[in-house]
């Protein structure tokens, strides 16, 4: 049981980066990566589409992390 969820959980982060990387750049320039984008602070929109779906994907993927993460320690706990 350990090895299948240990298993389990190298796939999900291997799909976590993957799901974060595919995430399209909210940033325009190099120089509102320095300052922070401050200028945009009150445009901010909701995501649609691609961008709201990959969130979602990355969201799933981080909650199956943790409880995987918290079932293997249970396990080799006891």
């Amino acid at each position: 049981m350990y090895n299948f969820l240990l298993t389990l959980l190298l796939i999900d982060c291997v799909l976590i980066t993957i799901s974060v990387l595919m995430q399209p750049s909210k940033t325009n320039d190099a120089m509102s990566a320095l300052t922070g984008g401050a200028d945009d602070l009150f445009a901010k929109q909701k995501p649609r589409g691609f961008e709201a779906f990959m969130q979602k994907t990355t969201l799933v993927l981080g909650i199956i992390f943790f409880l995987l993460a918290l079932a293997l320690v249970w396990i080799s706990s006891h």
